[in-house]
C-alpha cells in the first residue's frame, strides 16, 4: 500500500530565551492498522472576493471510523491577502499568503462542511488549494 508521510518543524533562535525545535513526523495509515491511506482527492479553487467556497462537501462516503487528512494552503503571493476558514460556518482562523493547514478529518454531517472566504475587503480572488489523504470511499450502486 502507499506510504505517506507528513512532517512539520517549528525552529527558533529568538522566540524564546534558547533556541526552539520541535518536529513531528506521522505515516498516515488507515484507521487502527499498518496499511497506507490508498485514496486522495485534490483541487485548487479561485475564491472571488466576498465569496464562500466550500472544498469539503460531504465527506459522509468517506465512512464512520475510517482515516482521513485535510491540507488546504493559501497560495496568494501578497502578505496582505487572506481567507477565512470555518467549518459548519464556526470560523476557525485565518490562512495569510503561504499559510496551510494540516487536520483530521471524520466528517460525518453532511452540513459540515470545510468553507473558504476571500474577505471583500480584499477586492480580488483567493487561490486556495486543497487535498484530503482518506482510507477510501463507500461506494454505493445508484
Amino acid at each position: 500500500m502507499a506510504t505517506t508521510t507528513a512532517t512539520i518543524t517549528l525552529a527558533s533562535t529568538d522566540l524564546l530565551s534558547d533556541s526552539l525545535s520541535l518536529s513531528g513526523t506521522t505515516t498516515l495509515y488507515d484507521a487502527g492498522t499498518t496499511t497506507g491511506l490508498t485514496q486522495y482527492d485534490m483541487g485548487r479553487v479561485r475564491v472571488p472576493s466576498s465569496d464562500t467556497v466550500a472544498i469539503l462537501i460531504d465527506s459522509t462516503a468517506l465512512g464512520v471510523d475510517k482515516a482521513s487528512r485535510v491540507y488546504v494552503a493559501n497560495k496568494n503571493t501578497d502578505e496582505a491577502h487572506y481567507v477565512i476558514m470555518s467549518i459548519a460556518g464556526k470560523t476557525i482562523g485565518r490562512l495569510y499568503s503561504g499559510d496551510w493547514m494540516f487536520i483530521p478529518w471524520s466528517q460525518t454531517d453532511a452540513g459540515a462542511d470545510i468553507e473558504v472566504v476571500c474577505p471583500a475587503a480584499l477586492s480580488t480572488t483567493c487561490d486556495v488549494e486543497y487535498a484530503i489523504f482518506h482510507q477510501g470511499k463507500t461506494l454505493t450502486n445508484a
